[in-house]
């Protein structure tokens, strides 16, 4: 259709009042839906009310507190609910079919999965999740199993988790390639993962939670890598004229990234990097665009190919896997 200025204002003022944009109205959305359709999902919510994803997990509230809202049936509440319910906010960025898939499986049952009973790579699967539900209520006490327990100690939690993943099934639109070392990081190239994530699935720390991560790069000695997080735009957020380094893509195939502003060519750090392949070391790299961005593209391994300077060092990086033309449009586009 062609329309002119006026009439465009107008569709478009339309449909946005036609979206339920506030809590009350959404919640009222949910109560026609629900007496429509009885057995309401989250996914036919979001068809009949025209909202998205982030609409209805908004950072304090989610599908669960919706449905209470409306009055629709949910299983019992747990203990903990209600960090619980909140964190899967912090899990709309999944977009790896293995973790979707294996999730899903895992959920058909009632009965909490026996951690001991699983191969490593499934273990740490698990992990990321449990740890990432969790972080709010787990201590580095607790074990994997009780990080298991407790998410399957919360029934709603659940059945809400696995509405949710069959919403990101449907997302997903990125092609993923396999990690071809380190056979039992079960990270995909090109998904998306959180810091609390991604040490879960290098298999760092022994208990439920994950050691804290704050700076942007952790030596996993265990694993025998580095793993290297940096954000691209760094216009916003709290980055310090010495943090404010220059991470961007140079190529579809070459990164460049800058060190920690102490770090030296020659200093125990700066010839790690230099000389990772000799050690039988891995690069990892992991991506965001801006700081509020909770999830990093995986970049996956990378290689030397030199450096320029020092405190910090300016480091090209050679990706095992190119990047695809819309995240090289993006991350080149941060210094354009």
């Amino acid at each position: 259709m062609q329309l002119d200025e006026k009439a465009s204002e107008i569709v478009m003022r339309s449909l946005r009042e036609a979206i339920p944009t506030s809590w009350r109205a959404r919640v009222e959305e949910l109560r026609v839906v629900h007496a429509a359709c009885p057995d309401v999902t989250l996914s036919k919510y979001l068809e009949e009310s025209g909202l998205d994803l982030p609409d209805v997990y908004d950072g304090k509230r989610g599908w669960s507190d919706l449905c209470e809202a409306a009055e629709v049936p949910i299983a019992p509440a747990g203990v903990h609910e209600k960090p619980l319910r909140k964190a899967l906010a912090r899990l709309l960025h999944i977009d790896d079919d293995e973790r979707i898939a294996t999730y899903r499986r895992l959920l058909k049952s009632s009965s909490a999965p026996d951690i001991s009973a699983m191969p490593e790579r499934e273990r740490r699967l698990v992990r990321m999740l449990t740890a990432g539900l969790g972080y709010q209520v787990l201590t580095k006490e607790h074990t994997q199993q009780h990080g298991v327990d407790l998410v399957w100690a919360h029934p709603q939690v659940r059945a809400e988790f696995a509405q949710l993943l069959i919403e990101l099934d449907d997302r997903v639109d990125h092609l993923h390639g396999k990690l071809n070392r380190h056979h039992d990081v079960p990270l995909q190239v090109h998904a998306r993962y959180t810091r609390i994530e991604i040490l879960a699935a290098f298999g760092i720390g022994d208990g439920a939670a994950v050691p804290p991560w704050r700076e942007g790069v952790y030596d996993a000695k265990g694993a025998h890598a580095d793993l290297l997080a940096f954000t691209l735009d760094k216009s916003s957020g709290a980055f310090s004229p010495t943090t404010r380094y220059r991470d961007y893509a140079i190529s579809p195939g070459r990164i460049h990234w800058e060190s920690q502003s102490i770090t030296r060519a020659d200093s125990d750090t700066g010839l790690r990097y230099r000389n990772h392949e000799r050690a039988g070391r891995s690069i990892m790299l992991f991506a965001r665009m801006r700081a509020d961005d909770r999830a990093f593209w995986f970049l996956g391994p990378a290689t030397y190919r030199g450096h320029v300077g020092e405190k910090p060092m300016a480091i090209t990086w050679e990706l095992d896997t190119p990047l695809s033309g819309d995240l090289y449009q993006s991350f080149a586009a941060t210094v354009a």
